[in-house]
């Protein structure tokens, strides 16, 4: 039986840095060879090796999230319903807000039932006091329209290194959800976003990496991107259904 969680969570909190970087397949394993020498997998990674993520972001009415991302406004936020392993265990609401080159991310667990709701277009289960995070998502559901807007899919690989709360992410086989939102249909239909098997890198730390690491991380090879996932794959989805542009 489904046990609510309440809690709270700040409106302020610790921004994080990021970097993101396209490797090719070679690029790729030369970074894994050198970063997994220096650094240990996380958690999830330990378990299970690579793990599997599905996500399902929100946009509103005026596609603000996808917008703002395309004209780099500085302050901006997104959420999305995240599963790992394709699990209905864990079921995460998340908001992910960048300010300038940092990012931080709150988030808080729902019920399936909440979550296949969300995705019905239904916020009826989801409470402003189940925690900051909900009470923002639902201002903005009903104050802009913020309604479910593509499913994005990849395998992460990632390693860990306490000092500098150093995190380092490789996403491969980013896939973009063309034949709905429901992130729970298991006969969902995806089809892959970058060619050749190309691999998204992600550094994040908090104030400073360890110089080992920052040689290592400026030493690979790839092209510095600021494109996310959910533009991506918000772009596929247009080209696959160019007459269902909207949300």
């Amino acid at each position: 039986m489904w046990m609510k969680i309440k809690y709270s969570e700040p409106t302020g909190g610790k921004y994080r840095h990021e970097i993101k970087l396209l490797l090719s397949k070679a690029e790729y394993v030369t970074a894994r060879t050198r970063i997994s020498a220096l650094m240990k997998p996380d958690s999830h990674s330990m378990r299970n090796g690579d793990y599997f993520i599905r996500s399902l972001y929100f946009d509103d009415i005026y596609r603000s999230s996808y917008w703002d991302k395309i004209a780099g406004v500085t302050h901006r936020k997104k959420f999305r319903i995240r599963t790992y392993n394709f699990s209905q265990d864990v079921i995460r609401l998340e908001c992910k807000e960048k300010n300038g080159d940092r990012i931080r991310k709150t988030g808080t667990d729902i019920s399936l039932d909440c979550a296949k709701a969300l995705i019905a277009g239904d916020c009826s289960l989801l409470k402003p006091d189940d925690s900051f995070t909900a009470a923002e998502f639902l201002t903005l559901w009903g104050g802009k329209g913020l309604r479910p807007s593509v499913v994005v899919d990849y395998t992460r690989e990632a390693y860990v290194e306490p000092i500098g709360n150093v995190r380092i992410t490789f996403d491969k086989a980013l896939r973009a959800g063309i034949s709905g939102v429901n992130m729970f249909d298991e006969e969902l239909l995806t089809v892959p976003v970058y060619p050749n098997g190309m691999v998204i890198m992600e550094v994040k730390y908090d104030d400073f990496i360890p110089k080992a690491l920052s040689m290592l991380v400026s030493s690979v090879g790839g092209e510095k991107i600021a494109v996310s996932k959910f533009t991506s794959c918000r772009d596929v989805l247009n080209n696959y259904k160019p007459q269902t542009i909207s949300l």
